[in-house]
């Protein structure tokens, strides 16, 4: 038998499935951008990926419906077909149902905005949010936005579950994206360190300025972090006596979630 036909056989496979990657890889960059979308430099910056590579890999998936040019602008988004696509799967997540519940409950109890937040690849993705009844609300993420895990209070939170060694994989492959957010791998670390020695995560300046994060993480019965639920409120709303009070009602509905999922 050709060797070098047995060769090049055996790495067909292997380059298919690198193609498979590197297309997800744009897509979650995209799916990032929302309907503003993304410059295609900054797809470039973020996977890592040469410039030629990433705009063969859009304009393919241009072709097939899966993203869309905005001339005017001239950047790249998710395209109508991928929300298509979904709806082969309409009901709601196991996770989704446990949580309801239990974010309706935080939510009266706190009277501050909540999010709840899963992990998706080396992503977050904001899944629900609860709006509270204090009359100013720090609605600093949306439903649907995804962030590198590590950016948001969730993503630490996340990170901060997970053994330290997983945690430092993710975040050294998400250290280009960590440029668009003013950050990086150091200040991450750190944080997930305090985090996993607290039990939980407190962001002292959230994503808005002037605001204050916690979150707390919810594992799935084989240990594994999925997924974050987070307050966030205006300084003034959570000093240190707020804080613990705040944090022992996450704790107690992420313990809820866990046993709901589980079960």
């Amino acid at each position: 038998m050709d060797r070098t036909r047995v060769a090049r056989n055996a790495m067909a496979p292997r380059q298919g499935a690198q193609a498979i990657r590197r297309a997800l890889a744009v897509l979650r960059i995209l799916a990032a951008g929302r309907e503003a979308g993304v410059p295609l430099a900054d797809v470039v910056r973020a996977t890592g990926l040469a410039r030629p590579t990433v705009h063969r890999i859009v304009h393919v998936l241009i072709e097939e419906g899966i993203v869309e040019w905005n001339e005017r602008s001239g950047r790249y988004a998710i395209g109508n077909q991928v929300p298509e696509l979904a709806l082969a799967r309409p009901r709601p997540s196991r996770l989704l149902i446990a949580a309801n519940p239990s974010l309706q409950r935080a939510s009266t109890e706190i009277g501050d905005t909540l999010f709840l937040t899963v992990r998706t690849g080396n992503d977050t993705l904001c899944v629900d949010r609860r709006i509270g009844v204090y009359p100013i609300q720090v609605l600093s993420i949306e439903i649907g936005a995804r962030r590198p895990l590590g950016v948001s209070s969730a993503g630490v939170a996340i990170l901060a579950a997970m053994p330290a060694q997983d945690a430092r994989k993710i975040v050294a492959a998400n250290e280009k994206r960590f440029e668009t957010y003013q950050t990086d791998v150091a200040a991450v670390m750190s944080h997930v360190t305090t985090a996993r020695r607290r039990g939980y995560n407190m962001r002292e300046i959230g994503l808005v300025q002037g605001t204050k994060s916690i979150s707390t993480w919810i594992k799935t019965p084989d240990g594994q972090p999925a997924a974050a639920i987070t307050v966030s409120a205006v300084r003034t709303r959570l000093g240190p006596r707020r804080e613990q009070e705040v944090v022992e009602i996450l704790l107690r509905e992420a313990r809820i979630i866990e046993q709901a999922i589980g079960g």
